[in-house]
């Protein structure tokens, strides 16, 4: 593994936590995301746990930020 991949992956962040930085939406939300493909990316863990690394997470915000119309 890189060093770059590594660092990405040094900061994982639980689903509990992805759900509070998101001013606490709905477990329910976060898995239909998933399902629709528009959720951040996420490692599943072979406990079927998920992580987000927060690099990816913080690009994913970035991604949604809108203009002013």
């Amino acid at each position: 593994m890189t060093k770059r991949r590594a660092s990405a992956y040094a900061d994982l962040m639980t689903v509990p936590e992805v759900l509070v930085e998101l001013k606490d939406i709905s477990r329910r939300t976060f898995y239909r995301w998933r399902e629709l493909g528009i959720a951040p990316r996420c490692l599943k863990l072979p406990n079927g746990e998920l992580r987000v690394p927060r690099e990816d997470f913080l690009a994913w915000l970035d991604e949604r930020m809108e203009g002013a119309a």
